[in-house]
């Protein structure tokens, strides 16, 4: 659905211009949810507007849903949807008035129009506040109003720019779970975010992104293991000691004896998570 081959990107300036991305190459296949990792400035943002036609490829390629980007109409892009916060709403109108104006540009046309505004609201939990003012709105629904605006026509592609980003655990969750319902669906999650957990939890496929190039990719669990330089296994006993133990025959030795002696309280093995592997390989973390 999407392929991205040898992609760099430049924003001209006074001195010249910052490359903001450095050969980027990807593969993302139908009905995944692809992870796009790294700290702020690394190129996510810049990599989403050239995917999705808001900024212009001039090297390298795109193709998205089976063509080059340089081919794409408007009728193409209505397949596909968009969670970003700068692209906003209208504050001084009403949930269900935003949704109607967006999906009245978008070419939706009668009673279609409100069938599709409701069922947005209704996918998002925001049935109850329809005609709520979009000023009024707390972060976490107004955060549920963009996520309805991105899924008014049903997308095939579906885009979403640190969609939980300082949302309390709740509202993320619904958000994750309505992610794994348009997977379900055969939708493909774009997804940028700084929350490691999350990644892990959504995440068929993950790509970290430092200073404009992806430095590692592949699928979140076994990345971690990739990275298990150390290979130790952690026991959390029952008097509160923590015990890390070598990967060995006298380790299996050892956890047996907790075992029978009914201490163990909790046993994990200890591989990094990803940005423990973000920082081996670059020396900075995800901020």
């Amino acid at each position: 659905m999407i392929q991205i081959k040898e992609l760099s990107y430049c924003y001209e300036n006074k001195e010249g211009g910052k490359k903001v991305l450095d050969g980027v190459s990807l593969s993302i296949a139908p009905a995944e949810v692809f992870g796009l990792l790294g700290p702020s400035g690394a190129g996510k943002t810049t990599l989403i507007k050239l995917i999705t036609g808001q900024l212009k490829v001039k090297d390298g390629q795109i193709r998205l849903m089976g063509k080059d980007s340089k081919e794409l109409t408007g009728q193409d892009f209505c397949r596909v949807g968009i969670m970003m916060e700068q692209l906003g709403v209208y504050e001084r109108l009403s949930c269900y008035d935003n949704l109607k104006l967006f999906a009245m540009l978008s070419g939706m046309k009668g009673s279609f129009v409100s069938e599709r505004v409701k069922d947005a609201l209704r996918k998002v939990s925001l049935e109850e506040a329809s005609g709520t003012l979009a000023m009024n709105l707390s972060k976490g629904m107004r955060s549920r109003l963009l996520l309805a605006r991105a899924i008014l026509n049903s997308p095939e592609v579906l885009f979403l720019d640190e969609p939980t980003s300082g949302l309390d655990p709740k509202t993320a969750g619904e958000i994750h779970n309505f992610i794994m319902e348009e997977k379900e669906k055969g939708t493909v999650i774009f997804l940028t975010t700084h929350n490691m957990a999350e990644a892990e939890a959504l995440c068929d496929n993950v790509a970290l992104l430092n200073d404009g190039k992806i430095v590692e990719y592949g699928e979140p669990r076994e990345m971690c293991l990739r990275y298990n330089h150390q290979k130790k296994i952690v026991l959390h006993l029952t008097d509160g000691a923590c015990v890390e133990l070598e990967h060995s025959a006298m380790a299996g030795e050892a956890i047996a004896g907790y075992f029978r002696e009914g201490k163990v309280k909790a046993i994990h093995s200890g591989e990094p998570d990803l940005e423990t592997v973000f920082m081996e390989l670059t020396g900075r973390r995800f901020e």
